[in-house]
């Protein structure tokens, strides 16, 4: 028979009603975690190559880019630093007046001074070596895109800026120079031939920016025009293909790739 000290170590059940409150408290943890903290990320196109290919599912960091808070210490709050990879909405709408969701690199922070020549990106006034960029060729130099801002964008090889890119830039130009304001953000893609950027469509405002790429969690071999299949036949089918070719089409070694 069980001693009084036995009955009083005994744990109680967990009633249905106790699990029950258990899972919703996790479930409240996950989303706040989710909403607030990380974002997953598809990369859609091949502009950020070979840094990231199309297909790369990424998490992104959006805690450490809000501004800093007395509630919140813990966070580890930063400003966005050159070179970074970072996850925004596009300021200039698209044909349907959407404003997409994008990832590019950090080019120039508030105050920078910054040009390129045939490819070479100066930043006040050094030229940087960066490794993960792209370099023009013989065969795919542009004018406008590889010794930006050099050619205005009115003319014919600057077509594809917006025109309200065409007008507001002379207003940032000193010299060579474009000379990035205060909250503002020059970014490009690392495949800097093959990049609709903001040598296209301009700064990207401070209030744009969503928060840092960290990690791809899961790769797997996508076509650049996927996204646009957004009929419900089409979306099966790009459904029941990722299905059927989960394990041999996904690019396991990027599995966990840190982004930098």
């Amino acid at each position: 028979m069980p001693t009084p000290d036995d009955t009083a170590q005994t744990p109680p059940k967990e009633t249905g009603l106790t699990s029950v409150a258990s899972f919703a408290g996790l479930i409240a943890i996950w989303l706040f975690f989710i909403t607030f903290s990380v974002q997953n990320f598809v990369i859609p196109s091949a502009s950020m190559a070979s840094t990231l290919l199309v297909g790369d599912h990424v998490l992104v960091d959006r805690a450490s880019l809000a501004p800093a808070t007395a509630w919140a210490r813990l966070v580890p709050y930063r400003p966005l630093q050159r070179d970074e990879p970072v996850v925004f909405f596009r300021p200039a709408p698209n044909a349907v007046g959407d404003h997409d969701i994008l990832v590019k690199r950090v080019i120039g922070i508030p105050g920078d001074r910054i040009h390129l020549r045939h490819g070479i990106l100066f930043r006040n006034g050094v030229a940087q070596a960066q490794p993960f960029a792209t370099q023009p060729t013989a065969a795919n130099y542009n004018p406008y895109n590889d010794d930006f801002p050099a050619i205005p964008p009115g003319n014919s090889t600057g077509a594809a800026a917006t025109a309200t890119w065409s007008v507001d830039l002379p207003a940032h130009l000193q010299g060579e120079d474009l000379v990035i304001p205060p909250g503002h953000y020059f970014v490009m893609g690392d495949n800097r031939a093959n990049s609709y950027d903001s040598r296209y469509w301009g700064l990207v405002p401070e209030g744009n920016l969503i928060g840092r790429s960290l990690v791809v969690y899961w790769s797997f071999n996508t076509p650049e025009d996927d996204t646009n299949k957004t009929s419900p036949a089409e979306r099966v089918v790009s459904t029941l293909h990722t299905t059927l070719h989960f394990f041999d089409e996904t690019r396991w070694r990027r599995t966990l790739h840190p982004i930098r």
